[in-house]
């Protein structure tokens, strides 16, 4: 095979993929970027999104990268059924998440704090953070179990699948939650 038809297939596979991110990242953005009332409410917010967004990235990727070896070794079939790896590897990764994610919401607070920068109320960063890691997490283990599983089964790799596919539904249902979890948090307010 020469090496422009090597060029040409590896452009011509990766092309959706790009297509499909650059998608995902102008309307991750543009939810961001109809936040405005949102992000003045609560100071210190804009700083913690980019932590919440690399935690969804992070923790869901793996997740899919394990079950993608799973599948690949033969410990899961490729079905929609509850079975034990399967479930113990979900809870793991939804529970990583809500850590992780409180824990960029501690560390939003006491950074700025630090630095003298006005910051919401620790407790507001921190249910944003929860409330937004529950509902993105349960999405994002969804799409992740159907997008493995389905390609899986439709002959693809699913290593090729993951990443693409965590890129662009971390960065719309990571927005969309934090704003869901941000209008909660003032309605409480």
């Amino acid at each position: 095979m020469s090496t422009l038809s090597v060029v040409k297939n590896s452009y011509r596979s990766a092309l959706p993929t790009v297509l499909v991110s650059a998608f995902g990242g102008l309307l991750a953005g543009t939810i961001l970027g109809g936040m405005d009332a949102e992000l003045k409410a609560v100071q210190g917010l804009l700083v913690m999104v980019p932590a919440f967004l690399a935690i969804r990235g992070s923790v869901y990727g793996s997740l899919g990268s394990r079950l993608s070896s799973a599948l690949h070794q033969g410990l899961i079939d490729p079905v929609f059924e509850p079975d034990d790896r399967l479930v113990n590897a979900v809870a793991a990764a939804l529970l990583n998440g809500l850590v992780a994610s409180v824990v960029a919401a501690v560390l939003t607070y006491a950074i700025l704090t630090a630095i003298g920068h006005a910051v919401a109320q620790l407790w507001v960063l921190v249910f944003i953070a929860f409330v937004g890691g529950v509902l993105a997490g349960l999405v994002l283990t969804a799409v992740i179990v159907v997008v493995v599983f389905g390609g899986y089964r439709r002959g693809m790799n699913p290593d090729d699948l993951v990443g693409p596919a965590m890129t662009t539904a971390g960065d719309i249902f990571g927005m969309a939650s934090v704003f869901v979890a941000t209008k909660l948090a003032l309605a409480i307010l």
